[in-house]
């Protein structure tokens, strides 16, 4: 009987509380749209090289001129999205993302794949992701309540590293046996069922309060940006995440380079070192809410973010043979195990001091900066790599990183007060 109840209370701790009918549709297409993405990893590229004949510069300008063209054109959304229901607008996004990849393998049929379309198809993909992310925040945190935001927040870190440990094989034996064009469909399939999987969450959606002034104005654009840098705790986290996030995706090409060519390790070995540590991933997720509970919220933001900062200069010391493949699968480990940590009760921290009303404008101001300012990283840290050499570029990066804890919030503050919610109407 006594193991009986152990073997219960660690079922319960592993899956904790039930959330819901609607958001269990909600976290099945959230792993579906991640599962498709992962699938098709790396395809545009591998499509521009190998069907579209294309050179480094064009390849680069894939992921840095895409993702901030997409950001600069996500900029209007995020007021339009706060003044509509979150459920069509998730909807929505998920259909053009599906409409605009689906034109991929299309062309390539009919013999009229260009690389301009790609470049469009990827500038579209990236503002409707900045968008749907803004929309779901929003929704979630009318969707469940304050004490379970920690918990969802969670289940979704834990379902992108699960996914990312599975979708890169799978999506790379699909490229290996029907080519990249092939993970590129999968990816628009994805995005469709996820599209009807949120549909199914049904309920009803309060209509956002509108505002005296029907039309958007100017100023309205930032209003996103104005309300985060007014808040002495939003404000430090805000420039912590574009700062990290930015600096740990520069030094990715550049690794690529130290590890592919100078160190000879193969392409098998450069997969494996990036693909096994997401397991920390995981394991990192399903430690916040317990982490939470014992020392508190924003006990466990500051150590984690302080600890994740440590790991990446340890990559400056990147070696050859067995020894190097170690020492990246290390480091790796460790970084993403703190994110692991960091990110759903960052996401939590960052909701629950959010105002209702401006969730959707604040989120994508944040996921514009952070867009932008990795794919200015990125260049920067590409001039740098090509001037000091990748490892001392690395390294670099790695030293400006131990300084982002600074830019963590020093205290907790106090969560804003909200309107009184309208009354639902009868029907959705």
């Amino acid at each position: 009987m006594r193991s009986g109840h152990r073997l219960g209370h660690l079922l319960g701790h592993l899956l904790g509380h039930r959330l819901g009918r609607r958001f269990g549709w909600l976290w099945g297409a959230y792993g579906t749209s991640a599962l498709g993405t992962w699938l098709a990893f790396g395809a545009f590229p591998l499509i521009a090289v190998r069907v579209l004949h294309a050179g480094p510069a064009e390849v680069a300008a894939l992921s840095s001129a895409g993702a901030a063209v997409g950001a600069a054109v996500a900029v209007p959304l995020g007021p339009w999205v706060e003044f509509r229901r979150k459920r069509p607008v998730l909807v929505a996004m998920d259909l053009v993302r599906f409409a605009a990849l689906l034109t991929v393998p299309a062309a390539f049929a009919l013999g009229v794949l260009t690389f301009l379309q790609l470049l469009l198809v990827s500038v579209v993909v990236a503002a409707a992701d900045i968008t749907f992310r803004a929309a779901s925040g929003a929704y979630l945190k009318t969707l469940l309540p304050a004490e379970d935001l920690l918990v969802a927040n969670a289940r979704f870190e834990s379902t992108a590293w699960t996914t990312t440990i599975v979708g890169p094989p799978l999506g790379g034996a699909a490229i290996g046996l029907l080519g990249p064009v092939a993970t590129v469909l999968a990816d628009a399939v994805s995005y469709l069922l996820s599209a009807l999987g949120i549909r199914a969450t049904g309920g009803t959606e309060p209509r956002p309060e509108r505002r005296e002034a029907a039309r958007m104005r100017a100023g309205d654009l930032f209003d996103g940006w104005r309300y985060i840098l007014a808040d002495a705790t939003l404000r430090p986290l805000f420039f912590n995440t574009a700062l990290f996030n930015g600096l740990v995706m520069a030094t990715e090409p550049l690794l690529a380079v130290l590890m592919l060519g100078r160190l000879g390790f193969a392409p098998w070995q450069y997969g494996l070192a990036f693909a096994a540590p997401a397991i920390g991933g995981l394991l990192g997720s399903r430690l916040a809410r317990p982490l939470v509970t014992r020392y508190g919220q924003h006990r466990v933001l500051v150590a984690v973010g302080t600890l994740r900062a440590l790991w990446p200069v340890g990559l400056a010391f990147l070696g050859p043979g067995t020894g190097g493949l170690l020492l990246v699968m290390s480091v790796e480990l460790g970084l993403i195990f703190c994110c692991g940590v960091f990110n759903p009760v960052h996401a939590t921290y960052r909701l629950e001091r959010t105002a209702t009303d401006r969730v959707a404008r604040t989120l994508s101001a944040w996921a514009v900066t952070t867009k932008a300012a990795t794919a200015l990283l990125t260049a920067v840290w590409g001039v740098l790599g090509g001037l000091l050499g990748p490892r001392t570029a690395i390294g670099l990066a790695g030293l400006l990183l131990l300084a982002t804890p600074l830019l963590l919030p020093r205290r907790a503050a106090a969560l804003p007060s909200e309107p009184e919610p309208e009354p639902a109407p009868s029907r959705a």
